[in-house]
């Protein structure tokens, strides 16, 4: 691990494995530590780059919610990519993280080869429903500071998005609460503050712009995010679904064989493609 600095401030970076690099991003309130069984299966073909989000893990926690915009840290991966001389990757976000790489994305298309969101939106197009949003994560923010860390998190884990997770082993349970009350408090306040899906701006109507190859990814017992997933497919040219059996809204912890099996086959289809494509284009006629 390595904290790198990155426009005035220092992200945490996990970087395993040998080949076409793919940037792993958390979801909300966790860290690099939540991809370990993807590092495991993809480290011998891949480079994964994992990546604590602002506020999040090892990285800066600033005081201010206006440093933690999508906008913001979509510059911070842009440079991170750059200060590890990448002039692209693969990139894989989990809920929160999927909606950062999913704005990256539009964003710096140039610097994506293939993308891979698990549990994501692509935000709330409703104004109503996204000014409630924000009213819930400012209360959730003040829950936080008011509270504490280990409050919150009670809290959180109680969420009916979250109750598949029961059925992890207790070992794993632990570990996921235990990395859960290591976040810092003003990281969390103000992750929610400055990235919440209230805050983001929709993206639904530029989804039709995408043309790498996307992989929508949720657990089959996850019934919004599904339909979210097969809702972004149908708008991408090059889009693909992948319901996972038995799994919630976190596939990559609940059923990590069958995830990294789905989302390894996808990433080894396109890298067959890119180097197919790269010895064509070099071959002189």
């Amino acid at each position: 691990m390595a904290r790198i600095p990155l426009n005035g401030v220092s992200v945490n970076v996990e970087v395993v494995g040998e080949g076409p690099a793919v940037v792993a991003v958390h979801g909300f309130t966790g860290n690099s530590s939540t991809w370990e069984a993807f590092i495991q299966a993809a480290c011998r073909e891949f480079t994964v780059v994992a990546v604590d989000v602002l506020g999040h893990g090892g990285s800066d926690a600033p005081e201010s919610p206006e440093r933690y915009t999508m906008q913001r840290f979509a510059e911070d991966l842009v440079a991170l990519l750059d200060s590890m001389d990448l002039d692209k990757a693969s990139w894989l976000g989990y809920s929160m993280g999927g909606r950062i790489c999913l704005y990256l994305a539009l964003k710096a298309p140039q610097l994506c080869r293939a993308l891979v969101l698990e549990g994501a939106s692509p935000g709330i197009s409703d104004p109503d429903e996204r000014r409630s949003r924000v009213e819930g994560d400012a209360a959730l923010a003040r829950l936080i500071e008011e509270k504490g860390v280990a409050a919150f998190v009670e809290h959180w884990e109680g969420l009916p998005l979250f109750a598949s997770q029961c059925r992890l082993p207790r070992e794993v349970r632990e570990k996921l609460h235990r990395q859960r009350l290591r976040n810092n408090p003003i990281g969390l306040a103000n992750s929610l503050r400055g990235m919440g899906a209230g805050v983001q701006p929709p993206l639904q109507e530029r989804l039709h712009s995408l043309s790498m190859p996307a992989l929508f990814v949720a657990g089959e017992e996850d019934g919004k995010y599904c339909k979210l997933a097969r809702s972004m497919r149908a708008a991408v040219l090059n889009g693909q679904v992948s319901i996972i059996p038995e799994a919630g809204h976190a596939p990559h912890l609940e059923q990590p064989q069958r995830f990294n099996s789905a989302v390894l086959e996808f990433l080894r289809a396109h890298r067959e493609t890119d180097e197919r494509l790269q010895r064509e284009y070099s071959t002189p006629s």
